[in-house]
């Protein structure tokens, strides 16, 4: 429970029960992490049975032909962490001067970036400079990559491995 909280309840201080806590119970406020993904019930199970038909349905050499792939769409004025990104100077005119100051668009470029990847190697990485991918840009831009790439890896006998988003799961896209 945060210390402000507590604060309120017995009518003492914020910075006195921040002490207490530190000095007399010798905790300290460690950060919240994420991880692991909130999974349902259902996505459990559903987890659990794919896996089981992958271990009863695929043989080891049947595993390494599978080639999976995966997009992200990332803002080209890149990632600021205003927690850990610091500049070390005497003050702040000095940090201004020296990259202090992290401008950013109003309303950032996006680009999609697709890569696939396989026991033998990785495909080329595709670059999409639509803010939004439907089936058709899928299909006249992804998809001869992993075909091409999976042909040559593998020959005719490989497997495909996608995340199911809708340009990949539209049924053009499965033909």
């Amino acid at each position: 429970m945060p210390a402000r909280k507590i604060s309120m309840e017995p009518d003492i201080s914020e910075r006195s029960v921040r002490r207490i806590m530190k000095n007399d119970l010798g905790l300290y406020p460690y950060k919240k992490k994420v991880i692991e993904p909130l999974l349902s019930d259902h996505q459990k199970l559903k987890r659990k049975q794919f896996a089981n038909w992958v271990r009863t349905n695929f043989r080891k050499e049947d595993t390494l032909k599978i080639l999976f792939s995966d997009e992200k769409m990332l803002d080209i004025d890149g990632v600021y962490d205003t927690q850990n990104d610091r500049v070390w100077t005497v003050d702040r005119a000095g940090a201004d001067k020296n990259g202090g100051i992290q401008q950013r668009r109003k309303f950032p470029q996006k680009v999609i970036i697709w890569l696939g990847t396989c026991s033998k190697d990785l495909t080329p990485l595709v670059i999409l400079d639509e803010e939004t991918v439907d089936h058709t840009v899928y299909i006249e831009k992804v998809l001869p990559v992993p075909l091409k790439y999976g042909n040559q890896f593998f020959g005719s006998n490989w497997v495909f491995q996608q995340d199911d988003a809708k340009p990949q799961s539209h049924h053009l896209s499965q033909k």
